[in-house]
């Protein structure tokens, strides 16, 4: 037949969800902006940027269902499967240099400290109490870690047929996600300072806060896995969906020992604890 397939490659219909996707972000970044001069906006600002974020949320939804219904439809060959893998590298490499930027900003301040008022020329700044590393952030490094066992135990389970083993690693890795945000949300509610004190607590909060919201993400990309393999999505064959969500929470767990490492135990040695 002359319009047969004689290729590995899935080729896309054409698909309006990449338009919508592109507007709908250019709306947020728009809302932002406008939020951050409110003086000159008023309330529109935020208006818009929720309007962009919920178009954003439904652009997510309804272009990965999309890609769900490929895989049953048996267009994810071994060739596309490979070439999703590598998108996924890249997209967590991006994530991996995104938190650089944030450590830069973290160690530049710290080993290059500030000798205004403010900071003292010293780190963490003269006077400052900062949270407890043997606290609840080292309990919350003990919970990330088992969880990083608990999402392998399910991969393990799928991998070898296991699908109540695959269940039972999903809920116990969702429910340890859960945990730590909320423990985090408690740390940050009982915080000693506040996000605009000084650099520190500028630094501090935007290092920690964007690692809480990726596991937050990433508490949500397991929760759709374990739908789906409620619905008996994955196979020991094919799960790339799984995969996907297996590598981003171990990239949210290695991330983690190095914010506590970094920002909790070193950032604040010699500083008084609350």
């Amino acid at each position: 037949m002359a319009g047969a397939k004689s290729h590995d490659y899935h080729i896309l219909p054409p698909n309006i969800w990449p338009f919508i996707g592109s507007f709908s972000a250019l709306a947020m970044a728009v809302g932002a902006i406008m939020w951050m001069h409110d003086e000159v906006f008023g309330p529109y600002g935020g208006y818009v940027f929720f309007a962009g974020l919920i178009a954003v949320l439904f652009t997510m939804f309804s272009w990965w269902a999309q890609v769900v219904d490929e895989a049953h439809a048996g267009d994810h060959t071994p060739v596309v499967q490979l070439h999703l893998r590598y998108g996924m590298i890249l997209f967590i490499a991006s994530e991996v240099m995104f938190f650089v930027a944030w450590f830069w900003a973290y160690f530049n301040a710290a080993l290059f400290p500030s000798p205004v008022e403010s900071i003292g020329g010293e780190w963490p700044p003269k006077g400052m109490e900062v949270l407890d590393p043997f606290g609840f952030p080292l309990l919350n490094t003990l919970i990330l870690l088992c969880s990083g066992t608990t999402v392998t135990w399910a991969h393990h389970a799928l991998i070898h047929g296991d699908r109540d083993g695959l269940k039972k690693g999903l809920w116990a890795t969702i429910a340890l996600g859960l945990l730590f945000s909320a423990i985090q949300a408690y740390e940050y509610a009982h915080a000693p300072f506040s996000f605009a004190d000084n650099i520190y607590t500028s630094a501090f909060f935007m290092a920690t806060g964007f690692h809480g919201f990726h596991v937050i993400v990433g508490t949500i990309f397991l929760i759709v896995c374990l739908v789906r393999s409620y619905k008996g999505h994955f196979t020991p064959r094919q799960h790339f969906g799984f995969e996907a969500a297996a590598w981003y929470w171990h990239f949210v767990d290695v991330v983690w020992l190095f914010l506590f490492l970094a920002i909790y135990v070193w950032g604040g040695w010699g500083a008084e604890y609350h």
